[in-house]
């Protein structure tokens, strides 16, 4: 019903409320128009959209779409947020990650926005004698360290403590994670590592640096190796009760333990999803440490990182548009460090301009866009609400199916965890080869002659486990024969496109195919005719109507001209066309066979 205004005047009072029902029928009229005879609830699912984990998105909520009360901020269940202020004071933490130490790039970043470090060491990272030279000029009493040493952890902590000694830094300031994550480490490289001297080592920091946090629950790995949403939540559940008991076995009381872990998740480019997952992962910590007899200490600590599933290496500098609605998604959700994946980052090792570009996106969107100065700010939507309680479902089930068999230990080193990882990563791959989730300039909007982006080579990350997915890679495969063919011959394959009829009836199909063939890195050709063109096949581009009259005589003639296979751009059932792709159509398999006709391995 409509709610008067305090002085009792309202624009709306002269108009009903409208109702679900009156929408739906509103509904029904559109899409009877596009040919669609469906009515009521139908008519609703028509417009909706299937997400993974079993999820919809619906076109409209309402506020008869109930979920469970979010509480307030800084309480249980902490959906809203782990503190009462927020990030109102000073926005979100920004962590830059440093896999290596150029002279002067951590010092660059401490003095432009950047609040704390992330350093890969050990293997594949900053070595861990040198983190002394990596940390030189830092003071360590304002810049929190996070550490990812993997079997390094305690070499690099030792080390790290070294320098908080003989830089005379108060353990009360220290601030930081070591980042003992051994399950994490065992996801990444398939090697098992004793818990009993990371519990030692977690025991000193609880005793000693109150600031401090030993312990740290990764999802990336789960996520990179092309889990959803629902499983990147549950995995990292499962891990993370598996360090509760480990740490309470060890010596350690439930809140002690608790206050120990901090959670690292993805940030996508999906921005709702991201909100939804980092508000129902507080909200499933704090059932687990209810459960557990400690809910005042169930506040999660939340690391998110852009995610590296969504960078792209061809026209890299999309990544910036994606990294900055995953950074807002991520400040939004309610994330208390953000860390920024430079543009380059599938590349190679980021340059001082890509490094800047990632440390500004988090100062523009606190400083300039005050994002952080509104306490969750997509708490009360219908739609977010509903989300956030869906996932969380999805999430605990997916934790309670890893309980069930054993573990997250007992999952990693059964396969099961990987064979569900994989199935998931299979389905999305579906709509990735058929363009449903489109990758802009790589999938979508292709740049043949853009001119490649070269950086240093990053050290190998660990592997050996769980394998590491991106959603460019089998296209990526398709622009590397081109990229080889083009380094062999000079020039690159190429279609020819056969424009029937005046503009008006071919242009839609033309761009179309163009879009399509570039993906593959085809270069398409419309000067000329095909025996100009260089090419060996060609695809018939019209409308409909034209091609009824017009298809099988061009395709005789393009035939005849010596092309050797001819495509349509549409469908159809047309003699002399060998085949047809069209919105939908398998992109990957289709560009993948006209590589192989035209010889190009």
């Amino acid at each position: 019903m409509t709610v008067l205004p305090d002085d009792g005047l309202s624009l709306a009072a002269e108009f009903p409320d409208a109702t679900h029902e009156q929408w739906q029928r509103l509904v029904e009229g559109v899409l009877r128009k596009s040919g669609k005879e469906v009515s009521g609830e139908a008519a609703e699912d028509a417009l909706s959209t299937t997400l993974e984990d079993g999820l919809r998105t619906r076109p409209l909520y309402t506020a008869r779409d109930t979920a469970p009360d979010p509480g307030l901020p800084g309480f249980a269940p902490y959906v809203r947020g782990g503190r009462p202020e927020g990030g109102v004071t000073g926005g979100w933490d920004v962590r830059q990650r440093h896999a290596a130490a150029p002279d002067g790039a951590v010092l660059t970043d401490l003095e432009n926005g950047v609040t704390s470090l992330w350093l890969l060491v050990g293997r594949g990272g900053i070595p861990v004698p040198g983190l002394a030279r990596a940390l030189d000029g830092v003071y360590l009493d304002l810049a929190p360290v996070v550490l990812d040493a993997g079997r390094d952890t305690e070499a690099a902590a030792a080390e790290l403590f070294r320098l908080y000694d003989e830089k005379g830094v108060d353990p009360k300031a220290v601030r930081g994670n070591l980042g003992a994550d051994p399950l994490g480490y065992e996801a990444r490289t398939g090697e098992s590592l004793d818990f009993a001297a990371f519990a030692a080592l977690t025991r000193r920091v609880a005793e000693e640096f109150p600031g401090l946090r030993a312990v740290t629950v990764d999802a990336l790995p789960y996520h990179e190796a092309g889990g959803s949403a629902a499983q990147e939540l549950g995995a990292s559940l499962a891990t993370a009760v598996a360090y509760l008991r480990e740490l309470t076995e060890a010596g350690l009381g439930v809140e002690q333990a608790l206050g120990q872990l901090e959670f690292r998740y993805a940030a996508t480019a999906d921005q709702f999803l991201t909100i939804a997952k980092l508000r129902a992962a507080r909200r499933l910590w704090a059932r687990v440490a209810e459960v557990s007899g400690a809910a005042g200490a169930g506040a999660q600590v939340q690391h998110a990182v852009t995610s590296p599933v969504m960078m792209s290496r061809r026209d890299p500098w999309v990544n910036m548009l994606r990294t900055t609605i995953a950074t807002l998604a991520a400040g939004v959700g309610g994330a208390d460090s953000v860390t920024v994946l430079p543009f380059d980052h599938a590349i190679g090792l980021p340059d001082a301009f890509a490094r800047r570009i990632a440390r500004n996106t988090s100062t523009i969107l606190v400083e300039e866009s005050h994002l952080a100065r509104v306490i969750d700010p997509a708490g009360g939507s219908w739609y977010v609400e509903q989300l956030t309680d869906e996932l969380a479902h999805a999430g605990w089930e997916f934790f309670r199916t890893i309980e069930r068999d054993g573990g997250q230990a007992a999952v990693l080193r059964s396969g099961r965890l990987r064979t569900d990882l994989a199935t998931t990563w299979a389905a999305r791959s579906k709509k990735l080869a058929k363009r449903h989730e489109p990758i802009t300039g790589v999938s979508e909007f292709p740049l043949l002659a853009e001119k490649p982006v070269e950086r240093e080579p990053a050290p190998e990350p660990p592997s050996g486990g769980l394998p590491r997915v991106r959603r460019d890679e089998a296209y990526e495969e398709l622009r590397a024969r081109s990229d080889a063919h083009l380094a062999a011959t000079g020039s690159r394959p190429r279609i020819y496109l056969a424009r029937l009829g005046p503009a008006a009836a071919h242009t839609a199909r033309a761009a179309f195919a163009a879009n399509l063939f570039q993906a593959g890195g085809i270069e398409p050709v419309t000067e000329g005719g095909f025996e100009e063109s260089g090419a060996t096949e060609a695809v018939l581009c019209s409308s409909d109507a034209l091609y009824a009259e017009q298809a099988e005589q061009a395709a005789e003639s393009l035939k005849a001209a010596g092309a050797r296979h001819v495509a349509l751009a549409g469908r159809g059932g047309f003699a002399g066309v060998d085949s047809y792709v069209f919105a939908g159509c398998d992109a990957v398999a289709v560009l993948s066979e006209t590589l192989d006709r035209m010889g190009v391995s």
